[in-house]
């Protein structure tokens, strides 16, 4: 099942990178390591892996930073990223959130959890069509996560772009909260509410353009 998919792990601690490497190995992945965030935007050029798993702390370029400069590049626009971090505040994963993290794991690391976060990533499957939306002056093509406004390229994070191709699907349609964090980071990814909320601010900010309204207490609809 695993067979195929390239991972990179990036952390500057030795015995962390051994450990993980050898379980993800044991699963089936083909996995690659760096030692630092230079390293990592480096390495992932030259592999493209379909998951890369980031220590946030790390020298020369954190993980956030590293996760930041591949979201700006096309070809990582799909790439799923995971965090690796030893803090659980708040700020901390608006942050990640907002640099287009799929998921968090909080250090130290128990492989087990590491193993079904990843397997539980790989496999989601898209949900809904590849074929384009067209709006007005907003096309959303599905096949190559590509957004344009007025024929302006709009550079979305991947669950941003899923995000936004959920709720521009069914224009006037409410999406219960519930129904938007299962859809787009699926059942077996834990997700708090705060999820939806700072991707929602970061599509209409790079949208810059009133299209999704806010239903207190329910959920969201997309209205162009």
């Amino acid at each position: 099942m695993n067979k195929g998919k390239k991972i990179l792990i990036a952390d500057d601690e030795p015995d962390i990178l051994e450990i993980l490497q050898f379980n993800l190995q044991a699963e089936g992945y083909e996995v690659h390591t760096a030692k630092n965030g230079h390293q990592a935007i480096e390495k992932a050029k030259a592999i493209q892996p379909d998951l890369i798993i980031l220590d946030i702390m790390m020298p020369i370029k954190n993980g956030i930073e590293v996760c930041n400069e591949l979201r700006m590049l096309p070809a990582f626009q799909k790439t799923l990223i995971i965090f690796l971090t030893a803090m659980s505040d708040d700020g901390t994963e608006v942050k990640g959130l907002e640099s287009g993290a799929d998921d968090f794991i909080t250090k130290p690391i128990r492989p087990k959890v590491l193993l079904s976060k990843v397997n539980a990533l790989f496999r989601r499957v898209p949900k809904e069509s590849s074929s384009n939306v067209q709006l007005g002056d907003l096309k959303i093509d599905r096949e190559k996560y590509n957004v344009t406004y007025k024929n302006q390229d709009i550079t979305l994070a991947r669950k941003e772009f899923e995000l936004l191709s959920l709720l521009a699907s069914k224009p006037g349609k409410v999406f219960l909260r519930n129904e938007i964090l299962s859809r787009i980071w699926g059942t077996e990814v834990i997700v708090g509410d705060r999820t939806i909320d700072v991707h929602i601010r970061k599509i209409r900010q790079k949208l810059n353009l009133d299209c999704i309204t806010t239903v207190k207490g329910v959920g969201y609809k997309f209205e162009l």
